[in-house]
């Protein structure tokens, strides 16, 4: 069956990404980040927020978390997890997104970035990260390079099996457009009914495709420069170090 991206995946994107995130980790170089420009509480915007797991870390650690995402189905699993904390969650484009009032700073993790295939709209949000920010307030976000998706994803496939579900990760890069499409067959977990007896397990199929792009770190630098904001870092993912020429994340500080 054909589905939406995410509608599907939302229901195993945590067990899949268990290994592979170090939530924890990530989350306390944020803080470091935040706290060494003056960002020791208040309000906070995660850009892209997913199921919610950076956000819930980053309330835990103190700040006032709102979290947008264009996703119905990854909110849903936000919201549940964020059952005992007052996070506000918004259904919406990041690349339109509205806030109530300005926020200390913003954050956008696990290359949601990337998923904003359109120069304009990439631009757009630059744009409405400065229109929000409160004076001094920055922006912390990664995205994963052209060396991870020329390197690495290439037109590789990727597999796992888990218990809820097992999952199939095609991809396919094109390197004059900059974007790598991901053809992903789900296998997940489920349960039906049968003759009145017992609650069957079966595994439903499931197909979604992704599409993300890469952006020269050249050409995001302009992005941000022309929304009036300035480069304050970029290193290698959330290690601190300086990039290399081999780095599949880039973690960019702007403000």
């Amino acid at each position: 069956m054909q589905v939406e991206p995410y509608e599907a995946l939302s229901r195993v994107y945590d067990v899949f990404m268990d290994g592979d995130i170090p939530y924890d980790e990530w989350a306390l170089h944020i803080k470091k980040i935040l706290e060494e420009n003056g960002i020791n509480d208040g309000l906070v915007c995660d850009l892209g927020c997913g199921s919610g797991m950076m956000t819930v870390k980053l309330a835990g650690l103190g700040y006032d978390m709102t979290g947008i995402d264009s996703s119905p189905e990854m909110l849903m699993q936000a919201r549940e997890r964020s059952e005992d904390r007052d996070i506000l969650y918004l259904n919406q484009d990041i690349t339109s997104f509205e806030l109530y009032g300005t926020v200390r700073a913003f954050v956008s993790t696990g290359d949601a970035m990337n998923y904003i295939i359109n120069t304009e709209d990439l631009c757009r949000v630059f744009a409405l990260v400065k229109n929000y920010l409160d004076p001094g307030g920055i922006f912390i976000f990664d995205v994963h390079t052209p060396y991870y998706y020329k390197e690495i994803c290439g037109s590789n496939t990727f597999s796992s099996v888990d218990e809820e579900g097992a999952y199939i990760w095609e991809n396919d890069y094109d390197e004059e457009t900059g974007e790598n499409r991901y053809n992903v067959t789900l296998f997940i977990k489920d349960y039906v009914n049968l003759n009145d007896l017992d609650d069957q397990e079966i595994y439903r199929r499931y197909e979604e495709e992704h599409i993300e792009k890469a952006y020269s770190m050249v050409d995001i630098k302009k992005m941000a420069e022309n929304a009036g904001m300035h480069i304050l870092s970029i290193t290698d993912g959330y290690t601190g170090a300086p990039l290399k020429a081999d780095s599949a994340r880039a973690l960019f500080v702007v403000g």
